[in-house]
Formats: structure tokens, C-alpha cells, sequence
């Protein structure tokens, strides 16, 4: 239900925004397109403290959920792989707003607040160590996450505004046919405490719910 209102506050903000609610008749049309990850390539490359890595690909009644952030026990750090398939919004479509919307299971610890970056970036399936690098894998656009992850969001929807990284996938050259996005904790320019958070990825009856949804406004 929460998505399903948070559709209608968007699509009413983009026609605002257009003039399509004043009844201009050069307004051009809005569309609205809501995009589950794709479970089978979402995933988690995580390095410990030695340097070695771990790459979990895929959901599976045993793996609902990826990982962002450094273990504050084990120091183990995770960063979490999501994608979106693209086919529903056309390579020319101008955007005028994208959400990501996720549902975050747990953090650690669990009285901690957890900045946490999202690099739009562009991966082959299936992931490999360096994905986990930024100065491999670059990121074509970043944002963070604002106001940082906090007990309050402990099973809550958080909705992240996520339109300068879309507009940036569609200003790639060709534009990207699937919106990739790499999330890992924030050191900004002070390393900060390790934390980790536990992000929903279901492929079970809840999954249209909780999942992560990417919803894009264009025209």
C-alpha cells in the first residue's frame, strides 16, 4: 500500500511540475514505470580484513537480502549490487524524477547511524572481485544517502531520490539498458565508525512490497 501511494505523490508532482495539471495542450505526456531488481544479479562482493573477498550473486530461499557497510565485529566490508532493468523507459525519454525505494532489514549496531553512498555504475553479470573497487569499476555518478541509516529505519520503507543518477544513465553514450547501482558505507572525508546495514531482497510473497523498486517519471 505504502508504494502505491507513493506512485500517486509521484506522478501528481511531475504533472505539477510539467503543467500538465493546468490543461495545456502542449504539455507532453507523463509516464510512470516501476521496476523491481532483477533477484538473480542483485548481489554482495565483500573483502575481510586479510584482503580476500567473497562474491554472493542471486537470490535464493537461503539469501533474501544484501549487505552495505563494514561488520563492526568481523570488520568484514560489504558493498551491495543492485539492478534494474531498463526496458520500460524508452533511451530517449527525458526523466523528470527517479526513487529507490528499499526496506531495510537490521544494522549494525544496532544503535549506529550508517552513512551509506550509491555509485550508479555498470557491471557484467556475474560479479567479480573488483567490482568491490571504485577505482576499477568507476562510478559514473554518486549520491549518499541523507539523513544517514538509523534505528529508526529498522523494517521501514526508505525512499531515496535517485534522479541525478537515472539522468546520468541516460546521458550515457549509448544510454545504459539497465540502471546498476553499487551501495557501500560513506567515508566522506572522515573514515567513520563500521556499520553495516541489511537491505530486503525477498523472492518470496512479499517481494512486490519490499523488494527494492526503482520507480522513474519521464517524458
Amino acid at each position: 500500500m505504502k508504494r502505491i501511494v507513493f506512485a500517486a505523490i509521484m506522478v501528481f508532482v511531475a504533472l505539477a511540475q510539467t503543467g500538465c495539471g493546468d490543461g495545456g495542450s502542449n504539455a507532453p505526456p507523463i509516464f510512470v514505470t516501476s521496476i523491481l531488481s532483477d533477484s538473480a544479479i542483485d548481489g554482495v562482493v565483500a573483502r575481510n580484513s586479510l584482503g580476500g573477498f567473497t562474491v554472493t550473486q542471486g537470490m535464493s530461499p537461503t539469501v533474501q537480502s544484501v549487505f552495505a557497510g563494514i561488520d563492526p565485529v568481523t570488520l568484514v566490508e560489504s558493498r551491495a549490487f543492485l539492478d534494474f532493468p531498463l526496458a520500460t523507459v524508452p533511451v530517449d525519454a527525458v526523466i523528470s524524477s527517479a526513487f529507490l525505494d528499499i526496506v531495510i532489514d537490521s544494522i549494525q549496531p544496532t544503535a549506529g547511524t550508517i552513512p551509506i553512498r550509491i555509485d550508479l555504475v555498470s557491471f557484467q553479470s556475474p560479479l567479480v572481485d573488483t567490482d568491490f573497487d571504485r577505482t576499477i569499476l568507476l562510478p559514473q555518478a554518486s549520491i549518499t544517502i541523507f539523513p544517514p541509516i538509523s534505528p529508526a529505519d529498522v523494517g521501514q520503507h526508505v525512499s531515496i531520490d535517485g534522479t541525478a543518477l537515472m539522468t546520468e544513465a541516460q546521458l550515457q553514450v549509448p544510454p545504459l539498458t539497465n540502471f546498476q547501482l553499487r551501495i557501500l558505507e560513506d567515508s566522506g572525508v572522515l573514515v567513520p565508525p563500521p556499520g553495516l546495514i541489511e537491505i530486503n531482497d525477498t523472492t518470496g510473497a512479499n517481494r512486490g512490497s519490499d523488494a527494492p523498486l526503482l520507480q522513474v517519471t519521464f517524458f
